[in-house]
Formats: structure tokens, sequence, C-alpha cells
């Protein structure tokens, strides 16, 4: 860059102290003055005929004495010769264009001056005396100075140079995108041509005041704010505006003449932005006018217009795509100028920005999907929300997943977090697909974790200075109207007489997690109830439930502020008390209806006892009705007497749930004393306890069945809770089994009101609490064997793995600590096993990892599962693997065997398949140490050894020795265990670390495969070395307990290298120890399902639940912790094992003999479904049978066909289509947001809909108004504890069932492909049959953006086929109250969210599925086609969707790329990956038609992408590419296209790099990545020169491209 470019900055109004001494300024300025007929004291005092009063006579006789200037053709002679006297031309020029440019602003309001200025500027051009790229940014810099008055110039608007542009990308920050609404228009031409002959007029009488600057109004006379009125009227700031246009026309032509010349890019873009920031503020001057004026100020004078329309000259001039683009047109797609609120009334104007709507709204077309935008609220979606969020922490955006609801902004991006909310009107459609959201949340009972990450605190109850919330997109009032809906909904259901206290209990859990949430803002939430049931519903309110739901949070600090402090609180309090209804029930004795009637009363009493001063307010008879509440508790409590929970009748049952609301605390102490009735009993000290060590524990007694349990007030639940924690982990007394049980119950009823972090919620009650014996113990089992679903419910089970990683980490060397040890390494081990999306290994992510070497290698088996299965969903988690492997790795040394390897997915492969094998190492180690250890074996173990040696041998034996202690014990046994002094060896190896015991097993395993091989190749039988091998490991696991069963199982599994390793894990678990042991663990557990149980539970004693080694002198009982229950997450793993290595049958027998251990595995649906991805296509149909029967089938929604289609003596074939769109249709129904709103319209309000959302095998009844619930009523949490809700389990069993089928994913693809295609006749002929035509139900607000589905094309109705065969049409529409149109919008989604959760063996066959049925469209194929017919073709089909789902005229093309949009928003970004095979399989694409159509299936993965730079580079690439095909210099396209066709893809391309590198939505600073600039540069060499130039400032050429010149990487390095 040149000095004056670098100079820029400093110039200002006044010349730059450099030149103002400059010895050439003197005589330069006296030759401007001459020929300007300034006179000679103008040089002197230029500032003085300016401030001349504007009077014409004076002028004109100042004028007639003033001699007559020379000719302008003599100036540029004069000027030669004064150049000539000075040497140093850069520095003339510098004085020269200082000069001039003060002279313009003095000038710019006589007419001839400066017609002569322009005739200078381009003489001196001429003769290389000035220089555009410095003259004209310095020009406006100087006028914007000069164009604030005094007060306000040091708030002027910043200079542009080339430094500022390179740290603000292509436009300053002053540009921000705001909403707007879409206008469309033809594409009109330039209207450069016929603009450009309207000039100013000249108007030498305003000379005087040309320069705002010098002007006679005091600085003091303007307002800095804009706020005199009068002033602003004045005749000085009227001329003030006048002389202000003139120096704005001039500039303006000043700068067309500049541009008539090749300028550099950054000066361009400096041009561009002051002319817009003109055109943006064009009536600031007039913001404080009279009121009288308002009207005139939309129709500016003329003055103003002639300056407009030269700006609107040098803006078209500037992004004419011509043959010179000086600057893309996408710079005004994102520009201001399309948001002007004040637009003047001029064509001119108008008609350039409403260009930029309907460009910008074609641009935006490709950033969005054609699907819904709306994402299923499960808590399992993916992790995709990459966006940068401020003010959040690591582990918060870890936790960010998918937002439910996809709003875009105007240039097509998607908006994130609080935006959303913000963004949505209310009314809108988008605000009802908002709506449909929550209300579906309200259904299916995601996650609370889900519901933080999608609420935003109610407006009253946030504080001030609290910033944006990341990840909120449901706003208060959009909650407030769903929790409303859902009321309505519940009311109108309990109407009709069907049973659904257990939606009202579900339901009621939500409201209070909501409420004391501050998510909802309880005033304003009474009030639009109020006037809901009073007004819009008044017929509905016949029963108590809304008095009863009140009551649940009538304590809640919030709600007891609204009532005590608000300045509302009497009209709050009678309207509360206004929902009070008479109880009317056929049962009156019924819990629920005796609740109901005593509520009334119990809401009144409270009321009282906040505020006396409502007495006048509350219901007499409510109050009187108190008094009966008080005496059923006196006589029930009376005496002695304890009443048996167990033998309550039903209306003492409902008495007691009253006396909940009304007096939580004695409830409370009766509970406890309930618990604790049985009294206290000395526990039987264990074998190796001294008779002395006396152990007291509470008696067992039967825990409280969820029954009664349910109908508990929330409050009592909390303080229970609270209660119970104190007295399981603070008390004296060990807890009763039934305690616990009792405890865990109430967490599982109420997720999402009591839900806490055990070891942080009892590290804050008492930070010593988990140091106290026992306690640790006792978490550790309540959350391995109770609460671990509900802790990946809630999204907690990462938090979960780091605390108690932190416990293993503390404990892992020290001597002794076994059992807690081992116990807190199973639960890790279920917590790796539960998580179900990518994960650290450290909460901080780095460091080497803080897990035991059997954690580590499991952790890389679950990677393994989780990629291959669901994929990871995050781009920055893809970057992390290689460093999280590297953690794992420096810790452990293991190496996987290629059987295991072959199945582990590509990227995990790759980077462990260079691992280099250290077991060899091993062996020689150990032979090197092996005299040494089996020596002091010999002198430690022998049967007569000296028991003291014990301490001697721990104390001074060498770590490398002590870890081959079991491995010399094993040579010395030889077979013969009476030969070793087990008392010595299970001393020894208590006293070890947990650590030191685990290498003991891994090396023992190591040496004893070792020996077995060499005894083979002495000749040794095969089966005597393997009967040797499991007697040896018996002794140490059964006979003397002192090995831990499960990580010796993990330990041979590994070695599954070696041939002999997996048949003796088989041996081992054939043995009747174990087989006995299993089934005393069925006996004495009870159900599975352990919140069923009734009874009461038998403690099982501590050396028998646990064994020798892990029992030793601990006096803690245990629970529920036992042998057998630590083998539920190892069987699994043997199961994928003996796979990998074909032992189909193996497998299929192990399966079948621990099915009834496996019930109580929590994660066995999560097992089923992930084996069965994790093998596709490798499983036999026997086994696969046998591995669905580990799930209770009973308790599956499986469809009803579905044994047959797997049944083994049925011939193979795939399932008709009615199978597919019955898994379909199950998805819609239940999985799906509903389109209706729902209490609105009736939905859900009729018994009769009720049943349509059923399970597939019962038939559903028919129905007009839309899809309702399970007829048995909505499921809690706990009856769904895997996968979680019912819609996660509706949709994971529909993948089962796919996964399951014995015929290929070629097959299943084009079934489901083919629905989707042609499902628009298919449900219209059926539709019209039941609905009386297609548009029975009113489409309105809730019809999606997505193409309905139907026919083949929309050029020849008689090419399509008229329905699917396969499909009984009647039996298909009957199961939904959709009409044909909805209902094929929700299927086409369905079908790709299905798709999506499949293993990628489907995603390859889909892409070959779809692209096929594109290219064989046969109106791409048919060349007879004219260019228009094929556009409108192409149009019709991808450009509004909507228009096809209401006309019943959706095309082929439409339905498969709704479908692949559908299928993209669910996938997650690894398996995007896949997506570049539809590009390479659509090609060559030869024609503009199919060129549109790959830019609208793959346009919108790019904004998708913009965090995973590597995949977006991909893609662009693929689709430069296809561009290449079609306007390549060498490319043969059958109809010639004009480049301006495809405006929209160039607009496209410009903003999607810009998106990408911002890495959110485009701010006006966003700047392209160098890497990206330079892939399209390269393509671009490929492309005809009209598009190429189109292209021309996507490149990294800062010559060129206004991009690279003002990006400071490429700046700094232009090579």
């Amino acid at each position: 860059m040149d000095q004056s470019q670098n100079q820029r900055a400093a110039t200002g109004t006044a010349p730059s102290r450099s030149f103002q001494f400059h010895p050439a300024r003197g005589p330069i300025l006296d030759l401007f003055n001459l020929y300007l007929g300034l006179g000679r004291n103008s040089r002197q005092k230029p500032e003085e005929s300016l401030r001349e009063p504007p009077n014409k006579t004076h002028k004109r006789v100042h004028a007639l004495n003033r001699e007559l200037p020379p000719p302008n053709e003599q100036f540029i002679l004069d000027f030669e010769q004064l150049q000539s006297q000075f040497p140093d031309q850069d520095q003339l020029r510098s004085v020269t264009e200082t000069i001039l440019i003060s002279l313009v602003v003095q000038c710019s309001g006589h007419g001839p001056r400066a017609d002569f200025l322009l005739f200078v500027l381009r003489s001196l051009w001429g003769i290389g005396c000035i220089n555009w790229d410095s003259l004209l940014p310095s020009l406006l810099s100087s006028v914007s100075s000069a164009e604030l008055p005094v007060g306000q110039l040091s708030q002027a608007v910043p200079n542009v140079s080339s430094l500022s542009l390179s740290q603000a990308g292509m436009l300053p920050p002053s540009s921000t995108i705001a909403t707007s609404s879409n206008f469309q228009s033809s594409n009109p031409a330039s209207p450069l041509t016929s603009v450009h002959t309207i000039g100013s007029p000249v108007q030498p009488t305003i000379e005087p005041l040309s320069c705002a600057a010098m002007s006679p109004v005091k600085s003091s006379d303007v307002s800095s704010t804009g706020q005199q009125p009068k002033q602003r009227g004045s005749p000085s700031v009227r001329n003030n505006d006048i002389s202000s246009s003139s120096l704005r026309q001039l500039c303006c032509k000043i700068i067309l003449t500049g541009l008539e010349f090749s300028l550099k890019p950054v000066t361009y873009a400096e041009i561009f932005h002051h002319m817009l920031h003109w055109l943006v503020n064009w009536d600031q001057r007039q913001q404080g006018i009279d009121e009288s004026d308002i009207i005139k100020s939309w129709r500016p004078d003329k003055a103003v217009i002639a300056w407009l329309h030269s700006c609107l000259d040098v803006i078209w001039l500037l992004v004419d795509e011509g043959k010179i683009c000086r600057v893309p047109f996408y710079e005004l797609l994102r520009s201001d100028l399309q948001f002007i609120e004040n637009i003047p009334d001029d064509e001119a104007l108008f008609t350039l920005i409403l260009e930029i709507h309907r460009r910008r709204d074609m641009m935006a077309m490709h950033m969005q999907m054609l699907d819904q935008h709306l994402h299923c609220p499960t808590f399992g979606t993916h992790r995709i929300l990459n966006q940068t969020m401020p003010n959040v922490s690591g582990e918060a955006v870890t936790h960010l997943r998918l937002s439910p609801i996809t709003y875009l902004s105007v240039l097509g991006e998607p908006l994130h977090g609080e935006d959303i909310a913000s963004s949505i009107q209310k009314g809108s459609l988008d605000w009802e697909r908002a709506v449909r959201c929550i209300r579906h949340a309200l259904h299916t009972t995601p996650s609370p974790d889900w519901w933080r990450r999608v609420l935003v605190l109610a407006p009253c109850y946030r504080p001030s200075s609290q910033g944006p919330t990341a990840g909120a997109v449901f706003s208060s009032e959009m909650i407030c109207e769903a929790t409303i809906d859902r009321i309505v909904e519940l009311l109108k259901m309990t109407n009709s007489e069907i049973n659904c206290w257990q939606d009202w209990l579900v339901f009621s859990d939500i409201f209070y997690f909501l409420i004391k949430s501050g998510c909802i803002d309880f005033v304003d939430f009474v009030d639009k109830l109020v006037s809901r049931l009073t007004e819009g519903d008044h017929h509905i309110l016949k029963t108590n439930h809304v008095t009863w739901l009140l009551a649940q949070i009538i304590r809640i600090e919030l709600v007891m502020n609204a009532l005590n402090s608000d300045s509302r609180k009497v009209e709050t309090t009678r309207k509360i008390l206004s929902f009070h209804r008479e109880d009317r029930s056929s049962d009156p004795n019924n819990p629920q209806s005796v609740l109901l009637d005593f509520v009334s009363s119990c809401q009144n009493l409270r009321i009282w006892s906040l505020n006396s001063s409502f007495r006048e307010y509350l219901n007499n008879e409510q109050l009187q009705k108190g008094k009966q509440i008080d005496e059923w508790w006196r006589q029930a409590s009376k005496g002695d007497r304890m009443m048996d929970y167990m033998n309550m009748d039903e209306r003492s049952i409902g008495m007691f749930w009253v006396v909940t609301y009304t007096m939580a605390q004695p409830a409370c102490e009766t509970v406890m004393n309930w618990l604790t009735s049985a009294g206290v009993a000395d526990l039987l000290p264990g074998t190796n306890l001294q008779p002395a060590e006396r152990l007291m524990a509470k008696r067992e007694v039967s825990p409280l069945p969820m029954s009664l349990l349910s109908g508990f007030s929330l409050n009592l639940c909390m303080k229970l809770s609270y209660q119970m924690e104190d007295s399981l982990f603070s008390g004296q007394v060990i807890p009763s089994i039934a305690m616990v049980e009792t405890y865990t119950r109430l967490l599982l009823l109420a997720p999402h009101s009591l839900f806490r972090s055990h070891f942080n919620h009892l590290v804050q009650r008492n930070p010593s609490l988990l140091s106290k014996p026992g306690v640790t113990l006792l978490v550790l089992e309540i959350l391995n064997y109770r609460l671990l679903p509900l802790y990946r419910y809630q999204g907690k089970s990462k938090a979960l793995m780091y605390d108690v990683t932190k416990i293993i980490s503390a404990i892992k060397g020290k001597r002794g600590d076994h059992r807690v040890f081992r116990l807190a390494e199973n639960l890790c081990l279920n917590l790796i096993f539960s998580l179900r999306d990518f994960f650290f290994v450290k909460r901080e992510g780095k460091g080497p990892t803080e897990f035991t070497e059997t954690l580590n290698r499991v952790t890389v088996i679950t990677l393994a599962i989780l990629i291959k299965t669901r994929g990871i969903a995050d781009a920055d988690h893809m970057l992390y693997l290689q460093n999280m492997l590297e953690q794992i790795m420096a810790t452990s040394h293991h190496t996987w065997s290629e059987k295991t390897l072959h199945h582990f997915p590509a990227v995990l492969r790759e980077a462990l398949s260079g691992r280099s094998d250290k077991r060899s190492l091993a062996i020689q180690k150990w032979q090197q140490a092996e005299t040494t250890v089996i020596h002091q074996c010999t002198q430690l173990l022998s049967p007569s050894a000296d028991p003291s040696y014990v301490m001697t041998y721990i104390s001074h034996s060498f770590p490398e020795h002590r870890q081959y202690l079991c491995a010399g014990v094993l040579i010395l046994m030889h077979g013969h265990a009476e030969n070793i002094n087990s008392g010595n060896l299970g001393r020894v190896l208590r006293e070890f670390s947990p650590e030191e015991v685990t290498s003991n097993i891994y090396t023992m395993v190591d040496v004893l495969l070792h020996h077995m091989q060499i005894e083979l190749q002495q000749g040794h039988s095969l089966q005597d070395l393997v009967l040797k091998a499991c007697a040896s490991l018996a002794f140490f696991v059964w006979t003397n307990e002192l090995l831990p069963l499960d990580i010796l199982l993990l330990a041979l599994i590994d070695r599954d290298d070696d041939p002999h390793a997996l048949r003796i894990v088989i041996s081992l678990l054939d043995r009747q120890e174990l087989q006995q042991r299993v089934k005393h663990f069925c006996l004495t557990r009870g159900h599975p399902e352990h919140w069923l149980f009734s009874g009461i539970f038998k403690r099982v004693e501590l050396q028998k639940a646990l064994g020798n080694h892990l029992a030793w002198k601990d006096r803690y009982p245990v629970f529920f912790d036992d042998i057998a229950a630590r083998l539920l997450p190892v069987i699994p793993l043997i199961i994928y094992r003996l796979i990998e290595n074909d032992a189909m049958d193996t497998a299929e027998r192990l399966l079948a003999m621990y099915s009834p251990l496996l019930a109580y595995y929590p994660l066995r649906f999560t097992f089923v479904r992930d084996i069965l991805a994790y093998f596709y296509g490798h499983l036999p149909g026997k086994l696969i049978v046998r591995i669905l029967n580990v799930l209770d089938i009973s308790k599956i929604p499986l469809s009803e066909s579905f044994p047959q289609q797997i049944s083994l003596t049925n011939p193979v074939m795939c399932p008709p289509l009615d199978y597919f769109t019955t898994l379909l249709l199950g998805i819609v129904n239940n999985v799906i947001p509903p389109l209706h709103n729902n209490s609105k319209s009736g939905y859900m309000g009729d018994a009769s809909n009720t049943t349509l959302r059923t399970a597939q095998s019962k038939p559903p009844s028919v129905s007009q108004s839309g899809p309702a619930n399970a007829s048995e009523g909505q499921k809690a949490f706990y009856q769904i504890q895997d996968p979680g809700t019912y819609t996660q389990l509706v949709l994971e069993t529909a993948v089962i069932e796919i996964l399951s089928l014995p015929v290929s994913a070629s097959q299943i693809v084009q079934s489901l492909v083919q629905i989707v295609v042609n499902i628009q006749p298919t449900l219209i002929q059926s539709g019209n049959a039941l609905h009386g035509g297609s548009n029975s139900v009113g489409q309105g607000s809730v019809l999606p953006t997505s193409p309905s589905g139907g026919s083949t094309d929309s050029l020849g109705a008689s090419r399509s086929n008229p329905s699917v065969s396969g499909i009984n049409t009647s039996n298909f529409a009957s199961r939904s109250g959709y009409t044909s149109q909805q209902l094929s919008c929700l299927l086409i989604q369905a079908c790709g969210l299905l798709l999506a959760q499949l293993p990628s063996d489907f995603h390859s066959q889909l892409y070959l599925e779809t692209t096929r049925i594109i290219k064989e469209n046969w109106w791409l194929k048919d060349g007879t086609r004219s260019l228009g017919e094929i556009d409108s073709a192409v149009g019709y089909a991808l450009l509004d969707p909507t228009w096809a789902a209401q006309d019943n005229t959706s095309t082929a093309i439409g339905n498969v790329v709704a479908l692949l949009h559908s299928f993209f928003s669910n996938l997650p970004q690894e398996w995007l990956e896949g997506t570049n095979a539809i590009i390479k399989q659509l090609r060559p694409v030869t024609s503009v038609a199919m060129l549109r159509i790959a830019f609208r299936i793959m346009g919108p993965l790019l904004p998708k992408l913009a965090n995973a730079h590597a995949l977006f580079n991909k893609t662009l690439s693929s689709l430069l590419s296809i561009l290449v095909d079609v306007f390549g210099k060498n490319s043969q396209t059958t109809i010639p296209v004009d480049a301006s066709d495809i405006a929209d893809i160039i607009d496209f391309l410009h903003h999607v790099v810009h998106y990408e590198g911002q890495g959110a939505p485009v701010q006006a600073s966003s700047k392209p990545r160098p890497e990206v600039l330079a892939l399209i540069g390269r393509a671009s060499e490929s492309l005809r020169p009209d598009i190429q130039h189109l292209l021309s400032h996507l490149n990294t050429d800062v010559h060129s491209s206004v991009y690279a010149a003002s990006h400071p990487k490429l700046v700094q390095n232009p090579t």
C-alpha cells in the first residue's frame, strides 16, 4: 500500500499537518483560487468569502468587479509548469489532493466552480497528479466530518481506512441485520441510465453556505440529540441541509468520474460503505422537524432527491454484474439499506430496495431446509448446537443440544438461544409451531435437562443484570399458553370419564418444576387461566383438579410472594379461589375423590395462614370443612395405635393425602414412624468380625407402595426426602432397606421436582458426611442399583461419572479400600455404558485420564459403540477424539484384537491400528521376574508359611514383583490348590491397593494363556488345560473368594486374540457356583421393577453377597449389592466379544442362560438396540430373536405383524409397505409434535380421541380431530426408565424392528422411499372416503412448511402412479385424525427421523435410492422441454412447497428433497460426511435444473457445518464441482444459460462462506476464511468468464477481491 493510503486515517477537513507547510501548497492554492475566481486573499482567509451574508445583490456586485478567470484549458499547462518546480512528485500529489478536497467541500454549492473541479480532477488524473485510491476515501471522510455540527465532530463517523476495514470485514460494524417483511418483484434493469440524466440545478446563490462546518450557525444552536424542532425549522438549518445536498451531489459526481478507472478493492469498499451510510441515514436532518412537516419528510426536496439519485448511480455502478463486478451484490443483501423505516417517496430507491428483498429471499431459500424445522423434544436428541455461546461455562455448552424448534432470520440463518424466543411474534405460524413443541413436551415429559435448555426466566423474575440465556428457545408467554392448553385438555379428558389421574400426577410434577424455576409468571398465569376457563371454555371446569394443581405449588416461594406482597395479591387470591368446584364423583370413597373433595378446604386454610386479611374472601364452608380433616387426623393418630399403611382402606388413603396438604410436618413424622415402627435389632457379626463389635440396624418393614406415595403433596415429598436423607446418611443406626427403597421411590415419582445430584447435594448439607463410614457405600449402592436411569434421564450421567471418578482416583492407590473402590468402578462401568452421546474422559478435557485400566478399556469399547450406532454429533468432538484417545492410552497399554478392531468404526480403527502390542514385552518381564516371584510365593504361600511373613512381604517387596503375585500362585499351584496357603494369600491381596489387584489379574491372565500355549506345544490335551485353568481360577474366585469375578472376566475377554481365552470365559460362566449365585440373587432380589415390590426386603449377609475379598473386616451391611449384580455390565460385553469372534451359538446360549439376570439390567433396552445396530448385517436370525427376548416384550410397543416378519419358520421376504407405513404412523402419532392446537380445536377433548395414539397391536378408532395419547394413560418416567420417555420408546422400538428384519438395508430403504414418493395420492384415495374430501380439516396456521408428498411430477398427472400398491389405504388413513396433506408432511418427517437413527449402511442406500429417483424423473430427461418449462417445474417442486401441500400437486422430487432434509436435520455431524455421495451419484450434472436440485438438497447443509471446517470445505467443493459441470469453460449444456439466471446461487455462496467464517449468523464484521476463499478461487478458474467474474471477490487476491483486501491474514501475507 502506498504512502497516501496509509495516511487516510489522518486526513480530515483541514489539511494534514505534514503537508500544511509544504512549499508547493501556497502556489497550488493560488493557482486554484485564480481559476475559481476566489481572489488573492482567499489564500490567507479562505473562509471569509463563506462568511458573507446570503445576499444575492451583494454577490452580483462583487462578481462584476472581479476579473474573469483564465479558460479551463489553460489550467493544466499552468499546473504542469508548477509541477516541474518540485522534484518529489508523491508529496506534490498528496498536497494537491488535500487542497482539492478542501475546495470540493468549499465550492460544492457553486455550479461553475464545481464543474471546474470535476474538469481539473479528470485532467490531473491524466497527468498522474492525483491517485483516485487515496483521493476518494479522503474526500468521503472529509465530507462526513464537514457535515457534522461542531458539537458532534467528536462523534463523527469513524474514518474507514484499509486498516479499519480489515478489522471489520467488508462493512463496518454499524451495519446490523434486522427482521423485515418479504418483498417480491421482477428483476429490474439498473436504473443507472434513467437516473443519470437527473442533475442538480446550478444554485450559485447558496454558495456562502456550501460548507456546513463553516456555517454561521453556532454549535450551541444545534442540538446534538435532535430535540429542538424550532431551530430545525430555521432558515439557516434548512440552507445547511441544502448545502450538504450539493456537497454530496458533487462528491457522487467525483466518485462516478473515479469509477471510470480501475481502483483498488479497498477503495470500492469504502465508497460503497459511505454511499450506503448516506442512503440509510438520508432523513437524519429531518428527525426533529415540526409535526406539520411530517408529511413533507416522506417527500424530500429536489436537492435531496438529486444526491439520493447520485448515490444510487454510484451503488448500481459498484454492484453492476456486467464486465466489472466492483462490489458483490451480496453486500447489499447484508446491508441496512433494506431495513430503512422511513423510505422516501422515490421510485429509484424503492426499486433498489425491492431488488434487494427479491434477491435476499431467493438466497435465503438455499439456507433453509424443506422440513418443518421442528424436532421432537426427547432428551436423547443429538447434541448439535455449535454456535459459540457467550458467558456459558464449558460444561453447560457440552449439554446444549439441537433446539427443538429452528427459526430462521431474514437471511435464512438459523437463530439460536434467546434470539428465537424474542423473534417469534404471538399469533404467527412460528408461534404456533413453538407452542406445538411445548405441548408435546408436556405430553411426553422429556427430562428437566431438556426444559432447562429451552426455557427463559419470566421477565418479572429476571434480574436486570442477567444477559441472554444460552439455549433458551421458548418465552414465558409460550410456556404459559401451552400449560393452560394442557390443563384444559386434561379437564376435557376428566369430564369424559377417562381415568387420567396418572396424567395429572405427571403434569403436576412438571408444573411444579416450571413454576419453581420462574419460567411462568404466576400472577399472569392465573389471570390467563381464569379468562380461558370462564370465557373460552366455561363449561370445562367441573372438578377440583385445578384447585388441587394450585395447592401443589402454593408453598413455592414465588407463589407465596405473589399472594403476600404483590400489588395484585387480593385479585389473584380471589381468582385462585374461583376455581373451586363441588366434587360430584360417583365413587366418593375413591382416594382421588376424597382428595379433590377436601382440597379446596386445604387451599383456603393455607391462604388464611399466609395472610389473615384474606379472611373475608375465603369460603366459610370450606374453612369449616377443615375441622373434618382435623377430626379424622385425631382419630387416626389417637393413642399408641399406629396406622398400618399396608392395610389402609381407600377412604383412609384419601384422607391421609388430604393431611399431607394441610399438616405436612405431622404427616412427614408419621411416615418416618411407619418406616421405623419395627424397632432396632443387632446385626449378626460377620465371620471376620469380633463378637463384641455390635452393629445396630432398623428392622425391616414394607416400603411405602407407589400407589400411596403418588398422592402425597409435593411439599410433603420435599420434606420427606430431606428427613429421609438425615436418617439414611446422618443417623446413628443403619437404616432399613425399606427406608432406602421408599426414598428412591419418592425420587422416581417426581423426577422434575425432587431430583438432586447426590454428591454435591450431600456435601452442601454436611461437608463431612461422605467421610463417615458407610455413607459413601450407601450412596454408591443407591446410585448403582436404583437411580442410574434417573441420572441418565436428567442428563446428569456425565457429571456423576466425573464425581465417581474422583472417588476412584482418590482410593485406587490406597491399601485395602477394595469394597468402595469396586462398587464405584462398577457404577462407573454402568455410567459409561449409559452414555448415548460423546463424552470427555475428564471434565476439564485436559490431562491424562483418572480412569482405572478397566475403565479405560471399557471407554474405548463404548466410544466404538457410540460412534458406530449413534455417530458423533459435534464437530468439536470429532477434533477432540484423537486427543481423548491419547489421554486414555497415556495410562493404558492395551491393544485390541483384529477381530475387535474389524467391527470398530473407521475413525477409531485408524486411530488405534498403529499401536504396538505390548503383551510379548509383558511376558518377557514376567520371565525375568519369574524366579524371584516364585521364590517369594514359596516363602509366603507354602502350607507351613510363617504368618508374620505377610507384613514383611507387603513392606519390602518391589511393586514390579507384586504385580506378578497371582501369576506366581498360578504357576506354583499347578492344578493343586491344596498346595497354597489361601489365608496368607487373602491377607496379602487385601493389603494391596485396588489397582495392584487389577494389575495382578491382567498379568495373571497373560501368564496363564502363555503357559497354556507352551503346554499345548508339549502335547497336553487342550480340554485338560482348559479344565485345569478353570479350576485354578475357581480357586481365586469361588473357593477362597480372593479376586473379583467381573474384573477377571473382563481381563479374559480382552485377550480374545488368544484362541483359548473365550473358552475359559464360557467355562467360568457355566460353572455351578456362579449359576447358584445368580439364582439366589434373583430369588432374594424380588421383582426387577423394584418399585412394585410390596413385601419385606431380606438383607443378605455381607459375606454371602460380596465374598471374602470385598467383605473382609468391613462392618457395614449391604442393601442391594451382590457379586451377581456386578456382572450386569460385564455380560453384554462378553456377548459383544463372542459375536466378534463368530461364536454365535455360544452367545445365544449365554443369553438364554443369563436372561433372568439381565432382567435386572437397567440398560437392557439400550443394549438390545445398540448390539443390533453395531453388528447390523452380521447377526443370524436365531441370535436376533434371542437378543430380542432379553426385553420385556409385553411392555415394548412392537408392531402387530413384527413377530411374523422375524419368524424363523417363514421364508425371508421384504415386509409389505403396510408394515412400514404402520411404523411411520406410530412415529407420527407419538414422536412428532402434533399439528393441532389441541384444546382449542377439540384435540384430545373427547374420549374417542384418546384411543388414537395406541400401540399398533390394538385396532384404533377413527377420529376427525387429531392424534391423542395412549389409551392406558400417560406412563410415568419410572415405568419407561430405559430409554426414558414414551417418545423415545416408540422411536427406538421402530429402530429395533428395522434392524431385526431379515432383509437387506437396500430393500428396507426402497420400501420407505417408495412410500414417501407416492404418499399423497395414496392418502387422497383413502382420505376422500374417510374425511369427506382432502380439505375437510382447516389447514390455516398449522400447515407445515414442507411439501406434502404426492404424485411423481407436476407436469403431467397421467405419468404418475395413482397410489402405492401394498398399503391398506382404508386401514392406514383411519389411524390418524389428520387430513391427507397434513399426514403426508408428517410421514415424510417421520421417515427422515427414523432413517437418521439407523446405522450408516442405510444412509448409503438412501442416497442411492433418492438420486436414482431424481435422475429418472421424466421431465429432467425430456430434451424437448424448454428452459422455461424446466425452470417452472423445478420451482414448483422446490421453491414454495406449501403450494403443493395445499393443492395436492407435490412432486416426487419435492418429496425426496423434503425426506433428505428431514434426514439431515436429525443426523449427527460425523454422519453428514457421507452426504457427498449424493453429489457423486448425481454427476455429471448437465442442466441448470439438476444444478438447482443439487444446491437445494445440499445447500442447507453448509450452515449446519459452519464449525466443521473440513466437512464444510468438502461439501462446498462438491457443489462447486457441479457448478463447473454446468458452467465450466468446456461444459456442453443443451440449452445456453445466462449467468444472471443463477444470481441466487452466487449470492448464496457469498453468504454461506461469511456464515462459516463467523461460525454463526453473519455480522457486519464477518469475514470468509482464507482457506475457503482459496478453494473457491481455484474452482472459479475452471468456470466460464461471465460466471468467474461474479465470484471474483471470493478469492485470495488482495488486488481484485474486496474480501481478500480487507482480510488481516491475507493483507499481511499477500502471497
